[in-house]
């Protein structure tokens, strides 16, 4: 696979992205006790929410700014100026001045941080942020998140059929999919063919290969991690047992003893994937295809696991319809399409692969982008837990890597 990026791209996007992504700032130790006590209060089988978010008064009217928290470079950027170009255009046709800030770097540690506040009925000081799909549930399960006016965001009709529905919020009415990705296989084409022979990383075993033993590293999401493994198993990851996950952590427990992982980290692979200190990871589409051909991403033969994280007004926002209002903004087709050239994940908006041609008709017919049905085929959403489920399981995930 390679990443396509264009001085065309460059040109009117601003300048290409750098081999950062959004997800490599990520602690590398992986989540602390305190957010793994957060993470027990996981996503319920019940996919309606406990009770209606409170509000607040909307200031939106008279105080035309937006607090947004996002992932780390989730966004595009003109990395000279550093100036957010879909971004400035908002602010420049909205009249609203939004401080964006990117200071959401795991799931876990962001509700951790929001908690208390959350609980107690007190706004965080955010109007927008950005959630994993399992994380977002868990919000709306709570009472935490706004129902959105839809009358203010028209091109909120312009989501992909595929994500029109979910479990956890089955009409849309509290989060919008601000871009998807699957986790799979990525490795360095050169190390990885001088040290095996092969030219592609796509099971499980090659992954485990002694060949690259201490040069493999996995994710510490448990979901993308445990994932890949419970269907290198032969499991469904959409729909496995205690017995099938305990057969997947023997798996991991054994690989991470016997020295063939190097490290399960959630920040540092693109940087130990780029100086040849590892050659093949369990990782994020995105952030692998944005390397450049010198480095692969292959979903594995048995299925990669794919998320998608959803914009969400929490409650007691303050300035509600500025965030409907940039949602909305950036559901139109073309700005869509500008966000997906610069982050490299699957866009979300229904009509921004047609805008895409007009940027560049590579990255237009990108799967990874803009997949096809025959690449979802190739992937699963991890099942649905219930707080024990998820207790139960983040702990034994815990342990076995270390923390």
């Amino acid at each position: 696979m390679t990443t396509k990026r264009p001085e065309a791209i460059a040109a009117i996007a601003g300048t290409m992205r750098s081999s950062v992504s959004r997800r490599r700032l990520l602690q590398a130790a992986g989540i602390g006790s305190a957010a793994m006590v957060a993470a027990a209060c996981g996503t319920g089988g019940d996919s309606e929410a406990s009770g209606e978010a409170a509000s607040a008064e909307d200031m939106s009217d008279t105080d035309k700014t937006l607090n947004w928290s996002n992932w780390p470079l989730y966004i595009d950027v003109d990395e000279d100026s550093g100036v957010r170009p879909t971004l400035e255009a908002f602010q420049s046709e909205s009249g609203v001045a939004v401080t964006y800030t990117e200071d959401i770097n795991d799931n876990n540690e962001f509700y951790a941080k929001v908690r208390t506040q959350l609980e107690q009925g007190q706004d965080i000081g955010r109007d927008l942020v950005v959630l994993t799909d399992w994380m977002a549930a868990l919000w709306i399960q709570n009472g935490f998140a706004q129902k959105l006016d839809k009358s203010i965001m028209p091109n909120a009709g312009n989501i992909i059929p595929r994500l029109k529905s979910v479990s956890f919020d089955p009409n849309r009415e509290y989060t919008l999919p601000w871009q998807s990705g699957i986790a799979g296989f990525g490795f360095n084409k050169s190390a990885y063919a001088d040290a095996t022979g092969n030219d592609k990383l796509v099971t499980l075993d090659q992954l485990f290969d002694p060949a690259i033993k201490g040069r493999v590293t996995l994710l510490t999401e448990m979901r993308d991690t445990m994932g890949v493994l419970l269907a290198s198993l032969g499991y469904d990851p959409a729909n496995f047992t205690d017995d099938e996950f305990s057969s997947a952590i023997e798996l991991l427990t054994n690989q991470v003893d016997s020295g063939q992982v190097r490290q399960v980290t959630g920040n540092d692979y693109i940087a130990a994937l780029e100086s040849g200190d590892v050659i093949g990871v369990i990782g994020w589409s995105g952030d692998i295809l944005a390397l450049g051909e010198d480095f692969g991403f292959e979903i594995p033969e048995s299925g990669g696991t794919l998320w998608t994280d959803n914009m969400e007004i929490p409650a007691l926002a303050q300035h509600k319809k500025n965030a409907e209002l940039a949602m909305n903004y950036y559901y139109d087709p073309e700005v869509a399409a500008e966000v997906a050239a610069y982050v490299n994940y699957i866009c979300p908006v229904e009509g921004a692969q047609e805008a895409m041609e007009a940027l560049d008709p590579e990255l237009a017919s990108d799967e990874f982008i803009f997949p096809t049905q025959a690449l979802l085929d190739q992937t699963f959403i991890f099942m649905e837990l219930t707080v024990e489920q998820n207790d139960k399981y983040e702990r034994e995930f815990q342990k076995t890597i270390g923390n």
